[in-house]
């Protein structure tokens, strides 16, 4: 067997670099070109590992333009989505933020990583799967478990709040832990089997006041499908 010499190691590119030129790529084809100019989301999705918040065998699609299926009903969000999300949130540093259906954490990351206090709540049936990768890339990201739909008021009142997934409409329940005044609540209304759109909720005296962001579609988080009416 020969063995490699300096050249032939020269030549081969290393998993460091492949992965550091992916996530240019993520920012420079998917995310950029999608209005987003926020320069700590730019920066932040330049170095969360996205990879490291997928299970093993899904990480080639870490970079990949889509959302990357988790399984019961959850999804990996599309970049451009997230990061479109997260810009509309506009967080200013130290404000609190509530991931609602953390999934992998990614997200949970994203928004530590552009100075925010996040706690990270997933239900009982679907804890974090990446946990490992969230202590290593946000550490003070507080996880919690509990009902989605009823959030985590302990941790309130909440500057952001962001559900990782899509609802049909905008929880009250969730809504009602904003901060008066100034909070907001990002997320995707599913409108039907193949449409949707992304929104930024706010409590008003009024009562709950949704302004549509752009077009945009992932799966109903099964946490959140209305129940069932019956009709004659």
């Amino acid at each position: 067997m020969i063995a490699p010499t300096k050249q032939d190691a020269l030549a081969t590119p290393r998993h460091d670099d492949f992965l550091t030129d992916a996530r240019n790529r993520m920012v420079d084809s998917q995310i950029r070109p999608n209005k987003v100019s926020d320069p700590r989301i730019l920066d932040a999705m330049r170095h969360l590992p996205r990879e490291m918040f997928l299970p093993e065998g899904l990480r080639a699609l870490a970079y990949s333009d889509q959302n990357v299926p988790l399984g019961n009903g959850r999804v990996l969000l599309q970049p451009m989505v997230l990061a479109r999300l997260v810009q509309a949130a506009e967080a200013l540093p130290n404000e609190t933020a509530l991931v609602i259906a953390a999934g992998t954490g990614y997200s949970a990351a994203l928004l530590a990583a552009i100075g925010c206090k996040v706690t990270a709540l997933e239900s009982g049936g679907a804890s974090l799967p990446a946990k490992s990768a969230l202590a290593a890339a946000a550490p003070l990201v507080t996880s919690e478990t509990g009902s989605l739909r009823e959030g985590w008021p302990a941790g309130g009142p909440y500057d952001i709040i962001l559900i990782d997934g899509a609802v049909s409409e905008v929880p009250s329940a969730l809504a009602s832990q904003l901060r008066h005044g100034s909070g907001r609540l990002l997320t995707i209304i599913r409108n039907s089997e193949h449409t949707g759109y992304a929104v930024q909720a706010e409590p008003t005296q009024a009562g709950i006041s949704v302004r549509q962001l752009f077009d945009c579609v992932c799966p109903l988080l099964p946490e959140f499908v209305p129940a069932p009416t019956f009709k004659f």
